[in-house]
């Protein structure tokens, strides 16, 4: 378990793990399942270190300028379909043609 983890996060870690293994799960794939649930509390509570897939960048920016996560971020919140294989020129249009 990573060092940057609470004790809280450590149990949560364990509890959603032997859950996983109860339920079939291979030990490997339970171990991912809990590992990504505790980061994903850490992320919303703003207790990551790394922020660059975060947010949709400052909204005073043309779109052009914004990086392809932050353009992935806000095509997620609009709800753009294949958002995820979109290069940034296709982001950008596809952003455009939805507001």
């Amino acid at each position: 378990m990573p060092n940057a983890w609470t004790s809280k996060d450590e149990r949560q870690y364990e509890k959603i793990r032997q859950s996983s293994r109860r339920r079939g799960r291979s030990d490997k794939r339970a171990k991912e399942i809990a590992a990504r649930t505790v980061n994903k509390q850490r992320r919303k509570e703003g207790r990551t270190p790394n922020k660059t897939t975060q947010g949709t960048g400052n909204p005073r920016l043309p779109l052009t300028d914004r990086t392809v996560a932050e353009l992935r971020n806000l095509a997620s919140e609009r709800n753009i379909r294949g958002r995820s294989k979109m290069n940034k020129a296709e982001l950008v249009r596809a952003i455009q043609n939805r507001r």
